[in-house]
């Protein structure tokens, strides 16, 4: 249990700790100017010395990536289910996926601004826009990759379509749902952030970083990114957490799962002959 705590907790924060020091060693030995960039610790400062200004902002944002990302993700989860049984919808739909994500997240913003006006609706919308994508994708593939030996199984003994969609398919395509909803989480801040950039009405964080570097405060400017990227981390550790908690079948042993897939296979073969 401590080797694992040590392993899954440590090691990130040492890698982070690296990470800074490199920062620090750059900026000392090659003697950069600070308004280009600053030391980790001033950049720090200049957080938690304006935290009452930016704790607001930070919320936005957060219900802005939690409003989007909850949207996308059921978006997807929906669109891949539909792809997986629907296989002429598939053939509709998947192309017209694909077709969106090479609209840039860029582009897009401007004419949500002119449809849905300045505020918290548009910025929603781009973060939908960037989740659903690989949420869907990813639901598809594990719906059709599904072992259809455990499928026509459980039918013989007299499973129902939605019994068996629900305790064989879900449970069977879990690792590339959340492989989705990890992507996606890790998109969700960054639309969020593109989104204030161009759709929030006066005060979000995206201006406030982009009013620090206008103003040449580039403590402010790292700050904020570091903030940012802080958010994006916290999410993606959200949807590890939900995953671990979910799927605790997941954290077998790799002998369990060996043996289990052997009796299935015995099984399997006893039906079929």
């Amino acid at each position: 249990m401590k080797r694992s705590v040590l392993r899954n907790v440590g090691i990130p924060l040492l890698s982070l700790a690296v990470l800074l020091g490199l920062w620090e060693a750059i900026v000392v030995i090659f003697n950069v100017a600070p308004y280009i960039m600053p030391r980790p610790f001033d950049a720090i400062r200049a957080v938690t010395d304006n935290w009452s200004l930016l704790w607001p902002l930070v919320l936005g944002t957060i219900q802005e990536t939690l409003y989007g990302f909850a949207c996308g993700a059921l978006l997807g989860l929906g669109l891949g289910v539909v792809m997986a049984k629907v296989p002429f919808l598939q053939r509709s739909l998947y192309p017209l996926l694909v077709l969106s994500q090479a609209v840039p997240v860029i582009a897009l913003a401007l004419p949500l601004v002119l449809i849905l006006g300045f505020g918290r609706t548009p910025i929603v919308f781009i973060v939908v826009w960037v989740v659903f994508f690989p949420v869907a994708v990813n639901t598809f593939d594990g719906l059709s990759h599904v072992d259809q030996d455990l499928v026509n199984l459980a039918r013989v003994f007299g499973a129902s379509r939605r019994r068996t969609f629900l305790q064989i398919e879900i449970p069977a395509s879990t690792t590339s749902i959340f492989s989705g909803l990890k992507i996606g989480a890790t998109y969700a801040v960054s639309g969020a952030i593109i989104g204030e950039l161009y759709a929030s009405d006066g005060t979000s964080l995206a201006l406030y970083q982009a009013h620090a570097n206008a103003n040449l405060n580039a403590a402010g400017v790292y700050g904020t990114t570091m903030v940012m990227t802080a958010l994006g981390i916290s999410w993606f550790l959200l949807v590890v957490g939900t995953e671990v908690l979910l799927t605790p079948w997941q954290r077998r042993s790799v002998a369990r799962r060996a043996l289990f897939r052997r009796r299935a296979d015995v099984v399997v073969s006893t039906v079929q002959h």
